[in-house]
């Protein structure tokens, strides 16, 4: 896989609004070498659609009382017939959001450090998890939480990006989060920062097991896995354990990358399945670096890139999950860009472990079923020795080393 020159594909819209916010599309972007996109000329002639609107436009001129943007008029005509598809994850984005898409996805990041997703199944802001160290953890901020209102402003789920906006600001400002958590409202005045992400953090626990915490799967996440992996290696480490909780995904291609260090060379890593019914088999094309007892420890946090990279571990039974149930987020989307810079974000297929099963709104159930300690959920830190997912991911390791 050439990294620089191909189509990453992405398992989750990442409008890093630095909030660092993770829509949980699965997405492919096109970006090549030095920053060129793929362009797609389209025009319009659908003459009904065409009819209507130069009848609206006529009544508007006509009536209207007020100024008149062309160009607001135009885009709020396109994204109004996007959204008529009553796709949670299809969206029109005007040149300048576009532009603010790619800032965020491929850029660096000012915000308040936090993972949100639109749930679909009840058409709220869920709070994923804080980044470790950003302001928002700072603040008290958890995994779990649903964001209702932004500077007093409430939002739905379907306003993931419009709240997403209001969340970023200039490094040194304050926003006002207000959350429901446990029924109770909340609310937080949180100071805009830079944001540092860690894809991979690592150390050695008990009994010389490895453990690595993937935070995303952003571009060049693989490489670090696979350094951290190599550290841990000198140390001597026996078995390891791969922590994707509240991981909401990232690019796919990172995902798949990490996947072959385990999965043997030649066998099937993911599936996909375009409208049209066609497959495509994404196989493993390295020989495996990492020959030891694996658990890939799961949440419902845990989606789209996660739940590829833990369906092809258990798949091939190169790993048993430890957890809770995943997300279930198994549909992938394509990045359009048009000709005057504006695009779509548009869903195009849906993916399948090795061993063809569903993950869209089902998600992957464990092997081993472990509800995290009420203890743990109400730290603001996850401290090891509380964290009983962890304890039985060591317990199982043990008993197979």
């Amino acid at each position: 896989m050439e990294k620089r020159q191909k189509i990453y594909k992405y398992i989750m819209l990442v409008v890093i609004v630095a909030t660092i916010t993770f829509l949980l599309t699965s997405i492919w972007v096109y970006k090549t070498i030095e920053g060129k996109g793929k362009y797609i000329y389209v025009t319009a002639d659908n003459s009904e659609i065409g009819n209507t609107l130069a009848t609206f436009r006529k009544l508007i001129d006509q009536k209207f009382l007020g100024e008149i943007k062309e160009e607001d008029l135009v885009n709020g005509a396109i994204k109004g017939y996007i959204e008529g598809l009553n796709d949670p994850y299809t969206e029109y984005f005007t040149k300048e959001e576009m532009e603010e898409f790619t800032v965020d996805v491929f850029g660096n990041f000012v915000g308040i450090g936090v993972n949100m997703l639109n749930n679909t199944t009840d058409n709220t802001i869920l709070v994923l998890s804080p980044i470790k160290g950003s302001p928002a953890a700072t603040a008290g901020i958890r995994a779990g939480d649903i964001i209702t209102k932004v500077d007093g402003v409430a939002y739905k789920g379907e306003n993931l990006s419009e709240a997403s906006s209001k969340i970023k600001g200039e490094k040194g400002t304050t926003v006002k989060i207000e959350i429901l958590r446990d029924n109770q409202t909340m609310e937080f005045e949180i100071k805009r920062d830079s944001i540092k992400i860690n894809h991979v953090e690592g150390e050695v626990l008990e009994n010389n097991i490895g453990y690595l915490s993937l935070n995303t799967f952003d571009d060049g996440c693989a490489e670090e896995f696979e350094a951290q992996y190599k550290e841990l290696e000198k140390q001597n480490i026996k078995a390891l354990i791969i922590d994707v909780r509240n991981n909401g995904g990232g690019l796919v291609d990172e995902a798949l990358e990490i996947a072959q260090l385990m999965v043997p060379k030649g066998n099937t890593m993911l599936i996909t399945v375009n409208k049209n019914e066609k497959e495509e088999i994404e196989k493993s094309e390295k020989n495996p670096v990492i020959q030891m007892p694996i658990v890939v420890l799961t949440n419902e946090g845990t989606a789209s890139a996660s739940e590829i990279l833990a369906g092809a571990l258990r798949d091939n039974k190169k790993a048993k999950t430890v957890g809770t149930k995943t997300y279930g987020k198994g549909v992938i989307q394509e990045l359009i860009t048009l000709k005057d810079g504006s695009g779509i974000k548009i869903t195009t297929s849906e993916y399948y472990t090795p061993n063809r099963n569903k993950i869209n709104k089902v998600g992957i159930e464990p092997d081993v079923m472990v509800e995290l300690s009420k203890e743990a959920q109400n730290s603001l830190t996850l401290d090891k020795r509380n964290d009983t997912q962890l304890q039985k991911a060591i317990e199982v390791l043990k008993s197979e080393m």
